[in-house]
């Protein structure tokens, strides 16, 4: 069973909204509307083509809700959970109008998650027995964030910051601006609230001696080696959370994760996941369910 709460519809209806009026356009289904009588009714299977991890499922499945919500509709997978080539995911009922017109947005969307969630496994799967989490980055396509993260946990992965606004990463720009790490650390220190962690980019050993003595809460260290990331874990000793970053791969990760870090931060987990391969059959049976 998952243990990953589900997403609160308010968060991703929006998107499938927009999703749906960039494909209906400004005319609609051309093809179903013209050929397909009004009340005809479907019946109608998503089936999973591979292997992998869940997520979206309702997500997809509201996109038939959200076209007509006469449609009858049957989840047969959980988010988080992990199913077989040739599954079924949802089955379908309704006008068959709707459950065309809602096809490629559902498709789109499902493929979409389920690819990240499958990547972010194969990445804890890698790191198993390391300590270390695997987590994002916000290296997300604009306007899929929620529904991208969400697929990161559902792939056994932990969430990084959401956006600029819930935590403090000073990074070597920032740096090349301010004009180094105390003054940095020591200005955001002073205006953020007591919650509010700061984390800080580092390239170097030295660079961590100055944060640590500045008092960061994380530092994220940049595309180091790993006898520098082993070096960089006994110089913070506990002090702060460390973060692995940079050059991380599926074939690297294990050695990564095993120098002690606690993070891992994966981009590619969002921005480079294949699409998940997922299909609508459409049932001989018009009442099939």
């Amino acid at each position: 069973m998952s243990t990953v709460a589900a997403l609160p519809p308010i968060l991703y209806e929006p998107i499938i909204r927009r999703a749906l009026r960039e494909d209906l356009g400004r005319a609609g289904d051309l093809t179903s509307d013209t050929i397909i009588p009004g009340n005809t009714i479907a019946a109608a299977a998503i089936v999973a083509r591979n292997d992998g991890r869940m997520a979206g499922v309702e997500v997809a499945a509201d996109v038939f809700r959200i076209l007509d919500s006469s449609t009858e509709i049957r989840t047969l997978a959980v988010d988080a959970d992990d199913v077989g080539g040739g599954s079924e995911l949802i089955r379908l009922r309704g006008p068959a109008r709707a459950i065309f017109a809602g096809e490629r947005t559902a498709l789109n969307l499902l493929g979409h998650l389920c690819g990240i969630a499958s990547l972010t496994q194969d990445y804890v799967r890698a790191v198993d027995g390391t300590g270390a989490k695997v987590v994002c980055t916000r290296k997300t396509t604009p306007g899929l964030r929620v529904l991208e993260k969400y697929a990161v946990r559902c792939g056994g992965g932990v969430n990084h910051s959401f956006g600029l606004d819930d935590a403090v990463l000073v990074k070597d720009n920032h740096l090349a601006v301010v004009g180094g790490v105390r003054t940095a650390v020591e200005r955001a220190r002073a205006a953020v609230g007591h919650l509010v962690k700061i984390e800080l980019e580092v390239d170097t050993l030295e660079q961590l001696e100055e944060g640590l003595a500045a008092g960061i809460d994380a530092v994220l260290l940049d595309n180091m080696d790993t006898a520098t990331l082993r070096a960089a874990v006994d110089l913070v000793d506990g002090r702060c959370v460390t973060e692995a970053s940079g050059g991380i791969r599926l074939a690297n990760a294990a050695s990564i994760a095993a120098t002690g870090v606690d993070l891992i931060s994966v981009g590619a987990i969002t921005h480079s996941a294949p699409s998940f391969d997922v299909s609508l059959e459409v049932e001989t049976d018009r009442n099939a369910l």
